[in-house]
C-alpha cells in the first residue's frame, strides 16, 4: 500500500462512520454504473455533511447529481424543513439515481430536476444559501455566474474537482478544454472581491467560497 493509499485509510479509520444507506449507494455506484469515481465516497462526503450541519441552509442547489451520493451527504446534514434541488444533465442517470434520492432517510425535501439548468434555475427565483458544483468542468465560470445570481448574502458555494489531478499546473494540459475550464474558474473566484475563498487539497481539490458582498 502506497503512503498517500495508506493515510487515506488512516483517516477514514479516525473520522464519523459512513451511514448504511450511503455505503449502500456508494455500493451499487460502483456495481453499477460507469465511472464511480465521480462520486464523492466518504471523506468528501463526510466534510460536505459537517459544512451543512454548520452552515445550516434553508436551500441548497446542487449542479451535477450523479448518483446522489453528495445530495444525500449534504441533506444529512440539514434540518428539517430545509430543501435540496439537484441538477442533472443528464437524463440516462435518473433511472438510477432518482429512487435513492426518492428513499432518502434524511430530513430535507430532495428534488432531482433533469435538464439545462441555466434555462431552469432562474425562473424558479431561489434565494441559495449553499451550492455545491460538480458537473462540466468547461462551464464551471458559468455556473459561478449562475449561482451567484442566486446566493444570499453569507451564502457558501462549494466547487468540487478544482485541482483536476494536478493538471491546472501540468502544462502538458495547456490545450485541455476541461483543465482549461478549471483554470479559468480558479482565476474568476481568485479575482472576485465579492468573495472569501479557499482551495482544499482534498481529493481532487475543493473549493470552499464565502460571498462576503
Amino acid at each position: 500500500m502506497e503512503e498517500s493509499e495508506a493515510l487515506e485509510q488512516y483517516i477514514l479509520e479516525h473520522i464519523s462512520p459512513e451511514d448504511d444507506y450511503l455505503h449502500r449507494l456508494y455500493r451499487a455506484t460502483h456495481l453499477q454504473l460507469l465511472r464511480p469515481r465521480m462520486a464523492s465516497g466518504h471523506l468528501q462526503g463526510q466534510l460536505l455533511r459537517m459544512l451543512a450541519g454548520m452552515i445550516r441552509p434553508r436551500t441548497v442547489v446542487e449542479i451535477g447529481t450523479y448518483s446522489g451520493y453528495s445530495t444525500l451527504c449534504l441533506a444529512a446534514g440539514m434540518e428539517p424543513g430545509g430543501k435540496v434541488y439537484t441538477f442533472e444533465i443528464n437524463d440516462e442517470q435518473e433511472d438510477f439515481t432518482r429512487p435513492w434520492l426518492e428513499q432518502s432517510p434524511y430530513p430535507p425535501e430532495i428534488r432531482m430536476i433533469v435538464g439545462n439548468v441555466f434555462e431552469l434555475l432562474p425562473p424558479m427565483q431561489l434565494a441559495i444559501d449553499l451550492a455545491f458544483i460538480d458537473a462540466n468542468k468547461r462551464e464551471y465560470c458559468e455556473y459561478y455566474d449562475l449561482v451567484m445570481d442566486h446566493l444570499v448574502l453569507g451564502g457558501y458555494i462549494l466547487a468540487d474537482n478544482t485541482l483536476w489531478d494536478g493538471h491546472v499546473v501540468d502544462p502538458d494540459y495547456d490545450r485541455d478544454a476541461q483543465t482549461l475550464g478549471i483554470r479559468a474558474f480558479n482565476d474568476r473566484v481568485a479575482a472576485d472581491e465579492r468573495v472569501e475563498k479557499v482551495i482544499l487539497p482534498l481529493r481532487d481539490g475543493l473549493t470552499l467560497i464565502r460571498r462576503k458582498s
